[in-house]
């Protein structure tokens, strides 16, 4: 929209303090409560953050679906032609987070889960204007026009079902019934349990008081124009080596305040006061050049304007987000900051398509600082502050809660009382859930296995070959090109995102050529090399489990294995009795583990050889893909199990409060004794590692897979 900046930004500004209302698939957009006395403070912080190069645009895609925002002002037929294929596009590009913007559950179908996690989706402020361009490079409009007829649950029909992952049992005897999952990304919520046991909630967004903190002044004594030239300066986007501000009132008490407002706001530059010509200025600039402003500070190599001695060097806070992963909160959070990602430590990661509460530690950021991104921020909300000396690590945590809604249930009142009676008395298998294996005809499994058969030119082929599934028009432009000249080179042209799996292997061939795939493949950051592996572990383990209760059913027969502290010993025939089911573990495959004494450990041994794996044999000639093994109980029980069932008319109505909607005194909602729809509201903990939709699958009794999922939701959509 050339010429129309002001009001385009607008749009986007106010689109931000939009909540999508994911009920059917579509999206009624509706303000939140608080958007209308937000609007202008995120106007402000919007604008002064960000820097947009206009170009012609019909409209606005948030990922996924989750939004889209037109401009309905064009007179020109072609335009509007245009912009509706725009909208149809991103409602059937949306269709690809079905996994996680929502499972409809039906009860014809048997089998498991997906986990309590990812997807991609609705984006926030900064972070959404970087995604659009990365969409706009993707091409969504061109490929929408160029789309074949097939739909995404056409497509699904190449992905992966429970049965393929070895998800096939159930421990319980109830009927199951049917139910919606995550219709509303508010339907699902979870908040961290810490190490010392306490949920955590959102309920204290003041501010810590502390002598040595600026005022508030500092967030308002700094002009629009001011912040711009500052943040162009410290981003190294001027010319200028230094920025001036002429102190009009000449009191040591007012350039205090300016010193504190520019290096509590721009952490990168220093200051200094000035006179020139008669004049007082006070000027900031990069103490020690480009190198000092990419540097990780650390505890030991603070910045140059200290830290008070007497407080902790970390602040804690509680993270309340609502549909956002945990890596994209904190990519948001650093990105307003200026500050490197790295600074930041938590416990354990969250879902995106969910609403999350977590702690969350920072290197020297003052609370005051934190807490004015409350003003600037939708869908985030900072509080419950403290100073700490450490920062937290992973695998901390003591689990997660859940509070999850399942809409639209079609389950008597008695069947729903046996089947949580059941959670809450015997619990449910602990599968890896579906999202451990991918979405295309491609699972991560078949790479990891691939990968430890030291295979390389099958691992390359498996991550670039063309797939059937759902993909983004660029990877499917960029697998063709593959196929057709297996040049790395040329298939790297074709896509617009360099940092996916695929950009990175590609990149790593150019540079190493095709003779050193090794080499290749390890650029692919190791964390993501690694989740493979994970998957093909977790793979035999699904398929191990659901042999192991086919034949001993759910009671600790002699030679199953249990864990005493660390270590894994055997189940002898005078100790049976002395052990539930829920005391058995079963190995993820490695070297550093012991198999059960019964038929369960050939069953392992078969399917390994089955892959040409040795399972005596687990090291690899590359250390990082050898697999010391783990143990895993195959029984979870949940903690604090209870469930509600009410009835309601509307099914964009939230049936439970958020900690905002309590912190804003929002009252509970008040249900009829009679509605046209029933929902299932539960409440339950759990330990680490485990998938919360397990659980749920095992109360509806229901194939959660992708490839079930999507047929039940694109019938319910019409």
């Amino acid at each position: 929209m050339p010429g129309r900046p002001s009001r385009w930004l607008l749009r986007v500004a106010f689109a931000a303090h939009l909540r999508p209302d994911q009920s059917a698939g579509y999206v009624a957009v509706r303000p939140t409560p608080r958007s209308r006395s937000q609007a202008l403070g995120f106007l402000k912080c919007f604008l002064g953050v960000l820097k947009m190069e206009m170009t012609e645009m019909t409209g606005v895609s948030l990922k996924r679906g989750a939004l889209v925002v037109e401009d309905n002002d064009s007179g020109v037929p072609a335009e509007e032609t245009k912009k509706q294929k725009l909208s149809e596009c991103s409602l059937t590009k949306g269709q690809v987070g079905l996994q996680n913007d929502f499972l409809s559950i039906s009860e014809d179908v048997p089998g498991p889960p997906d986990t309590v996690s990812t997807g991609k989706g609705g984006k926030n402020s900064e972070a959404q204007l970087e995604d659009e361009e990365e969409e706009e490079a993707d091409g969504l409009s061109e490929e929408c026009e160029e789309e074949e007829s097939e739909s995404f649950a056409d497509m699904m029909k190449h992905g992966l079902t429970e049965a393929d992952v070895g998800i096939t049992k159930f421990v319980s005897s109830h009927q199951g019934f049917s139910g919606i999952l995550k219709e509303r990304y508010s339907d699902f919520v979870v908040h961290e349990i810490g190490k010392d046991g306490r949920i955590s909630h959102l309920n204290d967004l003041s501010i810590p008081v502390d002598e040595e903190d600026p005022s508030e002044d500092i967030f308002t004594v700094l002009t629009a124009e001011e912040k711009q030239r500052l943040e162009e300066l410290q981003l190294f986007k001027n010319k200028e080596t230094s920025v001036a501000i002429e102190v009009i009132e000449d009191t040591k008490e007012k350039r205090t305040v300016i010193h504190q407002a520019i290096k509590s706001l721009f952490p990168g530059l220093e200051t200094k006061t000035e006179d020139r010509e008669g004049k007082k200025y006070i000027v900031a600039y990069h103490a020690a050049g480009k190198k000092a402003l990419a540097k990780v500070r650390t505890a030991a190599d603070p910045r140059k304007h200290s830290w008070p001695k007497s407080r902790g060097s970390y602040c804690h806070f509680v993270l309340y987000k609502e549909n956002k992963d945990t890596m994209d909160a904190i990519n948001v959070l650093s990105r307003y900051l200026r500050v490197k990602p790295n600074i930041f430590s938590y416990m354990g990661t969250k879902d995106k398509r969910a609403i999350t509460v977590q702690e969350i530690a920072v290197l020297k950021i003052t609370a005051q600082r934190l807490a004015h991104l409350n003003k600037c921020l939708m869908n985030f909300k900072l509080g419950n502050f403290s100073y700490q000396k450490n920062p937290l690590k992973l695998g901390e945590l003591q689990g997660n809660h859940f509070t999850v809604v399942l809409r639209n249930i079609t389950g008597t009142d008695d069947q729903v009382q046996q089947a949580m009676n059941s959670l809450r008395e015997i619990g449910f298998i602990n599968y890896y859930g579906m999202q451990r294996f991918g979405t295309t005809a491609v699972p991560t499994y078949q790479v990891g296995r691939a990968i430890l058969q030291n295979s390389w030119t099958e691992v390359m082929d498996l991550i670039l070959k063309p797939r059937s599934g759902a993909e983004k028009g660029y990877l499917v432009k960029c697998r063709e090109e593959w196929a057709k000249t297996k040049d790395p080179a040329a298939a790297l042209r074709k896509l617009p995102v360099k940092r996916c799996v695929e950009g990175q292997l590609l990149r790593g061939l150019s540079k190493y050529g095709m003779k050193n795939i090794v080499s290749a493949f390890g650029i692919i950051p190791r964390n993501n090399r690694l989740m493979y592996i994970h998957s093909y572990q977790s793979y035999v383990w699904n398929n191990m489990v659901s042999k192991r209760i086919e034949d001993y059913g759910l009671k600790p027969v002699p030679g199953d294995l249990v864990l005493k502290g660390a270590t894994a010993s055997y189940i002898e025939e005078d100790d049976v009795n002395n052990y539930s089911i829920h005391d058995v573990v079963m190995p993820l495959p490695g070297f550093d583990v012991i198999y059960p004494k019964h038929k369960i450990q050939e069953a392992y041994r078969e399917m390994l050889t089955a892959d040409n794996l040795d399972i005596d044999n687990m090291r690899h000639k590359i250390r990082d893909y050898s697999l010391s093994g783990a143990y895993r109980k195959i029984i979870i029980r949940p903690q604090n199990v209870s469930w509600e069932v009410v009835a309601y008319d509307d099914p964009k109505i939230p049936l439970f409060n958020t900690d905002v909607d309590n912190l804003e005194g929002k009252p509970p909602p008040v249900f009829a004794s009679e509605g046209k729809y029933r929902a299932l509201k539960m409440d339950f903990s759990l330990p680490p590692s485990t998938y919360a939709t397990m659980a749920i699958r095992e109360v509806l009794k229901m194939d959660t897979s992708i490839k079930n999922q999507t047929q039940l939701n694109t019938t319910w959509l019409r």
